[in-house]
């Protein structure tokens, strides 16, 4: 191997993170009343996000869910570590906490 198959010290070096997590909705009412709360109370959504993010939450306590991630919050005390972009869903989806592989389940 020579010093040119070596990567480079100063150069970005980009690292994809996935996670995926099933959330049991216990309080349908609740999430849905503290997901709206949140988004009345966020100054960064313009008018029509705020209109797109409460008709989410009005179909699906997905998309209530979805108001509580924060990437930020996973990596920003991390040292040498800058979030570059951040993407996430949320989405109902078929589980059975009996089944050994729950991995297998897919998104509807």
């Amino acid at each position: 191997m020579t010093s040119t198959d070596l990567p480079e010290q100063d150069a970005p070096r980009y690292v994809r993170l996935t996670i995926e997590l099933i959330a049991e909705i216990t309080d349908e009412q609740a999430l849905k009343s503290a997901a709206l709360t949140q988004v009345e109370g966020d100054e960064y959504l313009d008018d029509e996000e705020r209109a797109q993010s409460v008709e989410a939450i009005e179909l699906d306590p997905s998309g209530s869910l979805a108001h509580f991630i924060d990437p930020v919050a996973l990596l920003g005390d991390v040292p040498g570590v800058e979030l570059t972009s951040a993407t996430w869903e949320s989405a109902r989806t078929d589980f059975d906490p009996q089944e050994e592989t729950w991995d297998e389940y897919q998104v509807d």
